[in-house]
């Protein structure tokens, strides 16, 4: 009997002190008080967001509304930080165990905040699109992700400094790393810098025709923070380190006003002064006439007889279209072509190509004289 006494008090004991001195009853009362958060964590989620929704939808912007389902997430952990907090409440804890459970309600609180502003930060950005006469797209983009850069730093030096990790000294310690890091990797920071001063200088933007000679030429895609994402005509992508283009001359054919034809027209020199000038009037009249070409007091347009060349009389073509789109711009040459072939007819002359004429002065009288004519 004594020793069924004392295994019963054995058992109490254990009941009253089992865990760290917590009695185990309050330990099951702390886990069914966190269960019921959790178990009620859909039904308060779809509360509180039905409520924040219907507010949302009786504003004009789309903006919040979006916010909204960015921060469903932190809101669902929501009731387990409540329940953590109410069960580690209810165990009554002291000494070591209270500072551990007060530091870790405080983490996960400051978490929670910084989650939801990291999630929101991300629709908020959408705001930055009424400042596009100010910044560009591609610095926009940079803007929204330094934002939420900026957030999870935050929630990461919070958190830290609520466990007693002192954020000061550890950003010195990285400071001495980041030099070590810095000297080997000099490309990395050079080709972010260039990024800033190409979004700065806004050399082009996503969706612009750009060539840079000896590098690539294609459709700007996506402007990063190391790389440039550009498309070649083939549907290729090329990832140009940001440095190239911030050091090249590059050409942004999007920005052209006009697209130019230049071009010289030979023709025989058989041709009399008259043909010359039909001619030289006959397509200043076609490109005066033709709303697809700029005219002269939009930009540089000009035909003029040109020169004297070794096989040809020249004429100088300087004209641009309106268009800039390539595939236009070549359907407006092509008509372009055509019409000078039929002026030139018209006018009984022809075109020139490179020939040569041999002259014999004397040959011996018992060989014949053949008629030559090598054309090249």
């Amino acid at each position: 009997m004594t020793s069924f006494n004392d295994f019963w008090a054995l058992v109490q004991d254990v009941w009253n002190n089992g865990l760290y001195g917590i009695n185990i009853s309050q330990v099951i009362t702390a886990v069914g008080i966190f269960l019921i958060f959790l178990i009620a964590r859909n039904l308060f989620t779809r509360l509180i967001l039905n409520r924040i929704r219907k507010w949302a939808a009786k504003t004009e912007t789309e903006i919040d509304d979006a916010v909204v389902d960015a921060i469903e997430p932190p809101v669902r952990f929501i009731p387990i930080v409540m329940g953590i907090f109410f069960a580690t409440e209810y165990l009554g804890l002291s000494g070591d165990s209270a500072q551990f459970t007060e530091a870790l309600n405080r983490s996960l609180i400051a978490f929670l905040i910084f989650w939801a502003l990291f999630r929101a930060s991300e629709p908020v950005g959408g705001l930055l699109q009424k400042a596009d006469k100010f910044l560009t797209s591609s610095m926009i983009i940079w803007l929204a992700k330094a934002i939420r850069i900026a957030f999870a730093l935050l929630g990461a030096a919070t958190i830290l400094e609520i466990w007693g990790i002192h954020v000061g000294p550890l950003i010195a310690g990285l400071g001495l790393f980041g030099v070590a890091v810095a000297l080997g990797a000099q490309d990395l920071f050079k080709n972010l810098i260039a990024g800033l001063f190409i979004i700065g200088e806004k050399r082009f933007h996503p969706g612009d025709w750009i060539l840079v000679k000896g590098v690539v030429e294609g459709t700007v895609e996506q402007i990063g923070f190391r790389t440039t994402t550009i498309r070649r005509f083939d549907k290729a992508p090329v990832y140009v380190p940001n440095s190239q283009l911030s050091d090249n001359a590059v050409t942004n054919f999007s920005r052209m006003t006009f697209r130019r034809i230049k071009w010289l027209i030979g023709l025989e020199y058989r041709s009399t002064a008259d043909q010359l000038e039909i001619v030289r009037e006959g397509i200043e009249k076609y490109l005066s006439e033709n709303p697809a070409f700029a005219k002269p007091d939009q930009t540089a347009t000009f035909v003029r007889i040109d020169r004297f060349s070794d096989s040809s009389i020249d004429i100088l073509l300087y004209c641009f279209t309106k268009t800039t789109d390539w595939l236009e711009w070549l359907a407006i040459k092509e008509q372009l072509l055509v019409e000078i072939k039929r002026i030139v007819e018209k006018a009984g002359t022809g075109f020139a190509f490179p020939s040569q004429s041999l002259y014999v002065e004397a040959l011996p009288e018992d060989i014949e004289i053949p008629q030559l004519s090598n054309k090249q």
